[in-house]
């Protein structure tokens, strides 16, 4: 893995892989930018604006970081600032690269940015896609969510549990499948923390995600019984694996 170089961009500043620190400047993060080259895709779902955007360093996905809920009303896509370090980006950012270094399936960063004005900064983030892939949801919504998927699902997420990886929005949304098996994206706010209930914590809000989206036409009873056992069976015997010795052991803050 590359370290990171930090360079000075206008009123903030751009963290990014050390490999193509020299090419990365404030037009890596304007979609108009992209579409002028290559064409970038429209924005695509989730809480941020997203783009599909074709780099010099393969293709990728450029995320601008967008406040949910009331707060989103009052601050738009502003957030207060408390140092580079502790910015949205930044620290997303240097998660991934740490979970690139652990092995972890989840996007690889590239470059991040934030932008400050005044008291409040603004932020964006540009990672590899993952090719090939969809989402739980996505599947779900084409009627090929089944048991074998969520039990990969199960086991992968078991994996960043014993590395001490919290996922602050675990949902069906941000959990991809493809050939190569499943990735977790969207780390905003994620962190790695001691073990606790947030790990179950983490499986209730992504079960009440898929329910949400219509995964237990047949009632509660069907799908804990054909979707959801599945996942917590390969999640608890991954668990148990992951502890044994000689696993690796787990790695926490």
């Amino acid at each position: 893995m590359n370290e990171a170089a930090l360079k000075t961009a206008g009123a903030g500043a751009i963290l990014c892989d050390g490999s193509i620190a020299a090419q990365v400047g404030a037009d890596w993060f304007d979609p108009d930018y992209w579409r002028a080259r290559s064409g970038a895709q429209a924005p695509r779902g989730g809480r941020g604006a997203a783009w599909l955007v074709q780099t010099p360093a393969g293709e990728a996905v450029l995320r601008h970081y967008r406040r949910g809920g009331a707060l989103a009303r009052l601050l738009g896509d502003r957030y207060l600032w408390n140092g580079a370090e502790r910015t949205r980006p930044f620290a997303e950012f240097r998660l991934l690269q740490w979970l690139q270094t652990q092995g972890l399936p989840a996007p690889q960063p590239l470059a991040a940015r934030y932008l400050r004005q005044g008291p409040f900064y603004r932020a964006d983030l540009l990672m590899r896609r993952i090719p090939g892939a969809e989402t739980l949801a996505q599947r779900l919504a084409r009627g090929t969510l089944d048991a074998a998927g969520l039990a990969a699902v199960g086991a992968t997420i078991a994996r960043f549990h014993a590395a001490g990886v919290w996922h602050a929005d675990l949902n069906a949304h941000n959990v991809l499948l493809n050939a190569a098996g499943v990735h977790l994206i969207d780390f905003d706010r994620g962190r790695r923390r001691a073990a606790g209930a947030w790990a179950a914590q983490n499986l209730a809000r992504l079960r009440r995600s898929l329910l949400k989206l219509g995964a237990a036409p047949s009632g509660e009873a069907e799908f804990e019984q054909r979707l959801w056992q599945p996942l917590q069976q390969a999640y608890a015997a991954a668990t148990t694996q992951l502890a044994a010795p000689g696993a690796g052991g787990r790695k926490t803050t």
